[in-house]
């Protein structure tokens, strides 16, 4: 009789966000394949995933509560990322909206601009390096055998809008900590999203490096493609070490991914 393929045990930071939630529900469906925990800051979140015992409570910038969240894991799933939100009154109709909520297909780039803000304790400086940093660091103690994290496109250009949301230089921060994990010696996959939105999923999916996707109609995907993209990512050797541009085909161009193996082979080069 074959032997039976061993599950991959993986852990989601991020599993209450909007990506992460997508993520974490897509490895649990697949429960032939992998033990997937979630790892979340609140009570609410965790009741919000099923609040089962798999779901962890912590803090990304507790290395303590990573390192219970972590132990006997194989892969990693980083899906923290600050989120910058709107001034209240600084543009019609999204008080109380965060950013996503608002730049879309349909947004005027060249019109007037909301004003942004963090909260306090969640800068892109703290989540976007610190915490990644301190994920990464408790993963390789951990010996955890693959990180897969998302980032974003725009990351070659220092004076992209998004990081003059309130100051954060978010851009700047993934990208440092994208660099830490390529040095860190575990193996990586990096998935730089394109603009994200919450549409259905199932588009036709592209590779690239260098932000070559950002300025055309394919510098978009929905959420649901990127959390997919991470599940396979986990699954195909040839992900690993390497980082990858994602974007897609607009709603209705083209056919629905299915071979990821032949999508993520277009990238032959490393970070």
């Amino acid at each position: 009789m074959a032997a039976l393929m061993q599950k991959i045990t993986v852990l989601v930071t991020g599993a209450s966000g909007l990506t992460g939630e997508i993520a974490f529900k897509k490895l649990k469906e697949r429960s032939d394949k992998f033990a997937v925990r979630g790892f979340v800051r609140s009570e609410a979140s965790k009741q919000k995933l099923g609040g089962g015992d798999e779901i962890y409570l912590g803090d990304i910038m507790d290395k303590e509560s990573l390192e219970h969240a972590m132990q006997g894991i194989d892969a990693l799933v980083i899906l923290t990322s600050a989120v910058p939100k709107i001034v209240p009154g600084s543009y019609p109709g999204a008080d109380g909206k965060r950013a996503e909520d608002v730049f879309d297909e349909s947004f005027d780039y060249s019109g007037p601009m909301p004003e942004f803000f963090y909260a306090e304790g969640q800068y892109p400086e703290q989540i976007d390096w610190i915490g990644q940093k301190n994920q990464i660091e408790t993963a390789k103690a951990c010996g955890v055998k693959h990180i897969v994290l998302v980032g974003s496109m725009g990351g070659t250009d220092p004076n992209h809008f998004l990081n003059h949301m309130g100051n954060g230089n978010i851009l700047i921060w993934k990208r440092k900590a994208e660099q830490y994990l390529a040095d860190s010696g575990i193996p990586y996959t990096i998935i730089r999203a394109a603009a994200l939105d919450n549409k259905v999923g199932g588009r036709e999916l592209l590779v690239g490096k260098d932000d070559e996707l950002l300025p055309t109609e394919n510098g978009y995907i929905a959420r649901a493609d990127v959390a997919e993209a991470c599940v396979q990512a986990l699954q195909i050797e040839d992900c690993k070490f390497k980082a990858y541009d994602l974007g897609s085909k607009p709603e209705g161009v083209g056919e629905p991914k299915k071979d990821f193996n032949a999508l993520f082979s277009q990238v032959t080069t490393p970070f």
